[in-house]
């Protein structure tokens, strides 16, 4: 390195170091962390109050609460539904069932209009008997009959749960059953009498980022205390974690150790023994009969032969173990194509592929040693996914078919055939005649092409003067596709109001490396991306700075927060829900250390130099001007810690920025916890953006 590039390098660290030492030094509002705290809760009452004392005055608030509140209330929704022990259950909110019912059908119900459902749990009389605000998390039942499931509860909708073990016999909870207490706990079944359990079992069992670092086997009858340990991970890793998988003839145990987000280890348990299944750290695998997928997320070179980033390989699990590397190449994607998901039937894949952000799939089957593949005929554009029903005793599937404009239609098909018949479609919403949707492209600052969706009437005029909503999230590798709008045909596109979805880097739309380009040190791509479409947007006239608002949760609200503090004079409206915004604490708030493989270590100074740059926290100033924002989060939300958006809501306000901030008390990182609490979020949000825009 030459001397001048040596005392530059010195001088930045120098200066990273200086604003690492007064961004905690200069924090008057680290009380705001406190969750729960009576300061805290003071607070936020009354920015509540203030905020929908506004809002609720305004005539959008008051037609958005009753459409929406006459949409969700009305039962018109799908039912989704998953089999066990050859019944179709399906968790259910309604006005009458504010927290929700477990209920359970035949399939021949199921395909009727109106099915008979047999409530199993009735989430509301149990809150009320208890005492409690659970709130239903997910549920894991003893395959194949299901006679036993374990139930996971939140209360008030966090990621914590309890587990409690549940007779569906007899549609009770086990007296003496398995339970466990609140924890982010991953639970497994290895048989009737033995669980595999990941949780809290006390100091020193968890990681920094709040999840279990020990599984272990837990016996019936036996005490937690008295456990087996079947593996330990590093304080440091993200979590560990164990499950059972099964496929025709087969039943395998693995052992999960996420050692960040993008990077872990598989162990395959045997005869009481782990053995690390080689495959490359980021890659993914899942199980078809006797072959092990591999999906890889890096290129991989074996025996000389490069297999290329994202994808899809499969090779004998037992050979594999014992040494042997003969790969089956399944899928290699294109620049314009990546995997979005791999489902396994009885003898069959579903490769869901995304396509210049449009779904298709590939049915994939392996006779005589042989792969086939061939296409499956569904709707070219939207989104499709799909849900094995019971992967080890049938082929078949639903399939989920949506789109923008169109309501989401499942239907019941069968790998081998085409064929299949509608089981449910939902009501439209709104008149799909009076809208068309457009796929358009950016141009970023380094040359990147990146597309993007409007869904517009086809009367509007392309003079600058539409409401605009543009939406994107931007991380962790996840795409965004096209989906129902539902809601928003009454809260939004009736007004004249434009809906835009971005596709930018940091996201999946088009494999591994769209979203490796924004990662750590890259992260101003994702941000560069986001703004490049609303100059484009305004370029093309489709809206102007007056009219354009942006909306983003979570990593979404990261994403808006740094497109209000970086260029401000774009935009006259930000929604920013559930947000990381203090990038110098995110790693020591919840689970915040899982997330520095995507964003980097601020206490890593080199690193906290680039990480700086772009945390709105950090970089909000008094003297500039600001476009009107509405701060979402939820109390209860134990994923991203609400002191995010109070504290950047409370300097913002003290530096004389006009914000208003909505704190829901249940709801976790979803930020509502029943269909009222859902309503009032849309009420919230529409009536501020068609006060700010239209």
């Amino acid at each position: 390195m030459h001397l001048v590039q040596k005392i530059a390098s010195a001088a930045l660290l120098g200066l990273a170091l200086l604003g690492l030492a007064r961004a905690q030094e200069n924090d008057p509002y680290l009380w705001l962390e406190d969750s729960h705290g009576e300061r805290t809760m003071a607070w936020v009452e009354a920015q509540n109050k203030a905020a929908l004392g506004e809002l609720r005055t305004r005539a959008e608030y008051r037609d958005i609460e009753q459409s929406v509140q006459t949409m969700l209330h009305s039962g018109a929704r799908l039912p989704e539904v998953s089999m066990h022990g050859g019944l179709l259950y399906n968790f259910w909110v309604d006005a009458q069932h504010q927290r929700g019912v477990w209920r359970r059908t035949t399939m021949a119900q199921y395909r009727r209009a109106e099915p008979a459902w047999e409530t199993v749990l009735d989430l509301d009389r149990l809150a009320a008997d208890e005492h409690e605000k659970w709130v239903w998390h997910d549920v894991v039942c003893l395959y194949p009959k299901a006679e036993r499931c374990l139930v996971l509860l939140s209360r008030g909708g966090g990621d914590a749960h309890v587990v409690r073990e549940f007779d569906t016999v007899r549609r009770r909870f086990v007296a003496g059953g398995f339970t466990l207490p609140e924890a982010k706990t991953e639970v497994a079944w290895s048989d009737r009498d033995t669980l595999l359990v990941a949780t809290d079992f006390g100091e020193g069992s968890m990681t920094a980022s709040g999840y279990a670092r020990i599984v272990k086997e837990w016996r019936r009858g036996t005490p937690l205390a008295a456990a087996r340990t079947l593996y330990e991970g590093k304080a440091d890793d993200m979590r560990v974690s164990a499950d059972k998988k099964f496929t025709p003839g087969h039943a395998y145990q693995f052992v999960t150790r996420t050692i960040n987000y993008y990077s872990s280890e598989l162990f395959l348990r045997e005869r009481g023994k782990l053995a690390r299944v080689p495959v490359p750290a980021d890659a993914q695998t899942s199980m078809l009969d006797d072959q092990l997928i591999i999906q890889l997320n890096s290129a991989w070179e074996v025996n000389g032969v490069r297999y290329p980033e994202g994808a899809l390989l499969a090779t004998d699990l037992r050979r594999f173990m014992r040494g042997e590397r003969q790969f089956a190449l399944l899928l290699t994607p294109t620049p314009t194509s990546s995997l979005d998901s791999v489902t396994a039937t009885r003898g069959a894949l579903l490769l869901n592929i995304l396509d210049n952000v449009r779904n298709r799939l590939v049915e994939v089957t392996r006779v005589g040693g042989h792969w086939r593949q061939r296409k499956v005929a569904a709707p070219a554009f939207g989104q499709l996914s799909v849900a094995a029903l019971d992967p080890v005793a049938s082929g078949d599937y639903i399939l989920k078919v949506t789109d923008f404009l169109h309501p989401t239609t499942t239907y019941l098909a069968r790998t081998g055939s085409d064929a299949r018949t509608v089981l449910k479609s939902m009501p439209a919403f709104f008149d799909a005649d009076a809208y068309t949707v457009q796929q358009l492209h950016a141009v970023s600052p380094d040359g990147t092409r990146v597309p993007y969706f409007v869904v517009m009437s086809k009367a509007a005029r392309m003079d600058g003067s539409n409401p605009t909503l543009l939406n994107a999230y931007g991380g962790f590798q996840v795409p965004m596709k096209p989906y129902y709008l539902g809601p928003m045909g009454d809260a939004w596109l009736k007004h004249g109001g434009m809906y835009v979805l971005a596709n930018i880097r940091g996201g999946g739309e088009f494999g591994p490396a769209w979203h490796q380009a924004a990662v750590g040190q890259h992260r101003q791509r994702a941000f560069d991306d986001f703004l490049a479409v609303a100059e484009d947007l305004v370029r093309r006239q489709i809206t102007s700075p007056r009219h354009l608002g942006i909306s983003g949760r979570s990593n979404g609200g990261l994403l808006v927060g740094v497109a209000l503090t970086q260029r401000p004079e774009l935009f006259n409206a930000v929604v920013c829900g559930a947000p990381l915004l203090d990038m110098r604490r995110f790693s020591k708030l919840l689970a915040g250390a899982s997330w520095i493989a995507e964003y980097g270590d601020p206490d890593d100074p080199a690193q906290w130099a680039y990480i700086g740059q772009y945390s709105p926290y950090q970089n909000v100033h008094k003297e500039r001007h600001y476009p009107r924002v509405l701060f979402t989060t939820a109390t209860s939300d134990d994923r991203v810690h609400p002191g995010h958006a109070r504290k950047m809501a409370a300097r913002m306000q003290e530096q004389g920025h006009d914000v208003l901030y909505w704190e829901n008390t249940e709801g976790g990182h979803a930020a509502a916890a029943s269909l009222d609490q859902e309503v009032r979020w849309w009420a919230t949000t529409y009536s501020f953006l068609l006060a700010q825009l239209k």
